[in-house]
C-alpha cells in the first residue's frame, strides 16, 4: 500500500473482503478467545482477544500505513496509548522534555501518575531550538511535542526536533492528534513514534474512544508491544471497527474541516472582540510558515482569546447553538470548549495554564456561513 495515495491507503489498507463469503467489509470478530489446533498451535497467532484480535490488527495495519510506519498498535483511549508508550520506554530516573502547551491529560499523566514512579519532566518552549538544548540532560529519553499544540496551536518545527533530540540520544515522540495522518506525517520529518487519540479525527463521529502508537522502525515495538499485553488496555473488537469506518472518509473529511477553520479563522481575525486567533492558517501566526512547510493543510482546530476577558469567554462558550459545549474533539459536528475549566483544568495554576480569556473551537463539516452565524449570534449574545 504504500505506493498508493493517501486517500487509497485509508481506504484499503488492511481492509481485505472476506475470503469465506466475499463481504466487501472485513467483519468485527466479537471474539474473547480463539480455538487451538492442540497446545499452542494458534490459527494466525491468535489465542485471547486481550493478545489479539484480527479486527483490531486490521486497523493497526491501515494506521500504519496512514502514518508510513513500521508497524501500530491500538489501545482503548488516547491516554492509554501514551501510558504503554511511556512505560515502555521509560525507567525511574528517566527525564521527558515537555513542550510548555499540550493536552492537559498528557501532563497530567506524566506529573501525577509517573512521576512518583521516578519520572522527571521539565515542560519547555520547543519552538525555540537554544532553549531545547539547554534544556536536555543526559539522562533525557524522550522529547514529546504535539503540534499543533493543544489549544494554543503552537506549531514546532519536527524535522528541527527530531535533529536535536537524536544528537542528544533522546527519543522523540509526536502527537499528531490534531493535524491527523490526513494533514501530517511525522515519521517522514525524522519523529520516531507518533501518538493519537484516535477518539478525534481518525474516529471522526464522537462515537467510540481510543489511541494509537506508530513505530517508524522496530526498535520500540516489542516494549511498547508487551505493555499492550501485560495491562491490557486493548482497542475491544467493535471500537476498533468504529474506528476503521471512521478512517475511510478521513482525506475528504479533513478538507473541509480545514477549509470551514480557515474560513472561520479570518472571519475571527477582522472581529474586535477577539484579541487574537490561535491558527496556523492566518499568515499572522508565527508558526504559519512552518505549518505550511510541514502539513497539507492547517486542520479543523482554532482558539480565541476574548478581548472582554474571562467572563466574556465563559459566556461566549455557553452562548452558541450549532457549535455545542463539549470536550473532546475532531467529530463532524462543531464544538467549542472552555479549556481553562474543561480540557485543561489539570494545568491550571502552573505553567501550562491556559489564559483564561481563550475558548477553544473544534470546527465540524457543517455549512460555514451556518457555523459564522451561530459565532455571530452568540458574540450578540454576550453583549447583551
Amino acid at each position: 500500500m504504500s505506493d498508493h495515495a493517501f486517500a487509497t491507503r485509508a481506504i484499503h489498507a488492511g481492509q481485505e473482503f472476506d475470503p469465506t463469503t466475499g463481504a466487501i467489509i472485513p467483519p468485527i470478530y466479537q471474539s474473547s478467545t480463539h480455538v487451538q489446533d492442540g497446545i499452542g498451535g494458534f490459527r494466525e497467532g491468535y489465542e485471547y482477544n486481550r493478545a489479539g484480535n484480527p479486527t483490531r490488527s486490521s486497523l493497526e495495519t491501515q494506521l500504519a500505513a496512514l502514518e508510513g510506519g513500521h508497524a501500530a498498535l491500538s489501545f482503548a483511549s488516547g491516554l492509554a496509548a501514551e501510558d504503554a508508550l511511556l512505560r515502555g520506554l521509560l525507567a525511574p530516573g528517566d527525564h521527558v522534555l515537555l513542550g510548555n502547551d499540550v493536552y492537559g491529560g498528557t501532563y497530567r499523566l506524566l506529573t501525577k501518575v509517573l512521576a512518583p514512579w521516578g519520572i522527571q519532566t521539565t515542560t519547555v518552549e520547543l519552538a525555540d531550538a537554544d532553549v531545547i538544548r539547554a534544556a536536555l540532560r543526559p539522562e533525557t529519553k524522550i522529547v514529546w511535542l504535539e503540534t499543533p499544540s493543544n489549544p494554543l496551536l503552537k506549531v514546532i518545527d519536527i524535522a528541527q526536533i527530531a535533529e536535536i533530540g537524536h544528537a542528544a540520544g533522546a527519543v522523540v515522540v509526536v502527537d499528531n492528534t490534531f493535524a491527523s495522518p490526513a494533514l501530517q506525517q511525522p515519521l517522514s520529518l525524522g519523529a520516531d513514534l507518533v501518538v493519537h487519540s484516535t477518539t478525534k479525527y481518525l474516529g471522526g463521529h464522537s462515537d467510540v474512544l481510543g489511541g494509537a502508537v506508530v513505530f517508524a522502525d522496530d526498535r520500540f515495538f516489542e516494549q511498547v508491544k508487551f505493555q499492550q499485553f501485560a495491562v491490557g488496555a486493548v482497542s475491544a473488537p467493535l471500537d476498533a471497527w468504529l474506528t476503521t469506518r471512521g478512517i475511510k472518509t478521513l482525506a475528504v473529511r479533513m478538507r473541509q474541516h480545514s477549509e470551514n477553520a480557515q474560513a472561520i479563522a479570518e472571519w475571527a481575525a477582522e472581529r474586535p472582540e477577539f484579541e487574537q486567533v490561535f491558527y496556523p492558517g492566518l499568515a499572522a501566526h508565527p508558526g504559519h510558515e512552518v505549518a505550511a512547510r510541514q502539513m497539507s493543510g492547517f486542520g479543523g482546530m482554532l482558539s480565541l482569546a476574548l478581548s472582554a476577558g474571562p467572563a466574556a469567554a465563559r459566556a461566549f462558550a455557553e452562548s452558541t447553538e450549532l457549535f455545542q459545549l463539549a470536550e473532546s474533539l475532531g467529530g463532524v459536528e462543531s464544538l467549542i470548549g472552555y479549556p481553562p475549566e474543561m480540557t485543561h483544568a489539570s494545568v491550571r495554576g502552573t505553567a501550562l495554564a491556559v489564559p483564561e480569556n481563550v475558548v477553544r473551537l473544534s470546527v465540524g463539516i457543517e455549512d460555514v456561513s451556518d457555523l459564522i452565524a451561530d459565532l455571530e449570534s452568540g458574540l450578540q449574545r454576550v453583549a447583551r
